[in-house]
């Protein structure tokens, strides 16, 4: 009896020498970060580019065609719409963005020096092929991108049909407006030398075509 009333005195004892300032568990305090320059910089480029798209696109073509000296006249300016569809895949580097991109566009409802001689001359249409790289800059949702290729056009009048290969380049921006689908805005110029017997004397002539289109476009993203 005594040996058990001894055990619980000396638990008892220990209890109370715990409580009045025994052990007690480390407190570990969080460090406070006190200036932004503690904390590593972490790279972000927005959303990622990367993968192929198609689409729609439309809009207005304004062009000139230059025609050799001495001839009258000189030039002609030229209006039309132009509507048809695109492919192209970009690939995001970071910072870069760099693609491709083939269009097709059909060109119509032409005026000449701002008259529409469809009913004098008959319906003057034609088609214009774009192979085009794409450089671009990723700007979190916006694409602001330079383009440069090769551009081929066909234009189709009573008079006679002209097809030539020529050099195009321009400016765009892309948005997009979810992860699977993009809208933009692009100006492209597509000139062309042409070969062609203006004055009726038998020997070819060279021509300068400049078509000048501004369109918008939706895209659609793989």
């Amino acid at each position: 009896m005594f040996k058990m009333s001894l055990a619980a005195g000396l638990v008892a004892v220990s209890a109370a020498a715990a409580s009045a300032g025994g052990y007690a568990a480390p407190v570990v305090e969080t460090p406070v970060i006190e200036s932004p320059l503690d904390v590593a910089p972490v790279a972000s480029y927005g959303n990622d580019w990367t993968g192929f798209y198609a689409g729609l696109q439309g809009g207005k073509t304004d062009g000139e065609i230059d025609y050799p000296a001495g001839f009258v006249p000189s030039d002609i300016d030229v209006d039309a719409r132009n509507y048809g569809v695109h492919a192209g895949y970009l690939r995001d580097y970071g910072r870069f963005v760099g693609g491709a991109e083939l269009s097709y566009d059909r060109l119509d409802d032409f005026e000449f020096d701002g008259l529409d001689l469809d009913d004098e001359l008959g319906e003057v249409d034609g088609n214009l092929l774009r192979g085009k790289l794409l450089a671009g800059y990723d700007a979190g949702r916006w694409l602001p991108y330079a383009a440069i290729g090769l551009a081929r056009a066909e234009i189709d009048s009573p008079s006679g049909d002209a097809t030539e290969t020529g050099f195009a380049y321009g400016l765009g921006a892309k948005f997009m407006a979810t992860p699977r689908f993009m809208v933009g805005l692009e100006w492209m110029n597509s000139s062309f030398e042409v070969d062609q017997d203006v004055d009726a004397d038998g020997l070819d002539d060279e021509v300068d075509w400049d078509f000048g289109t501004i369109s918008v476009n939706a895209s659609f993203r793989f």
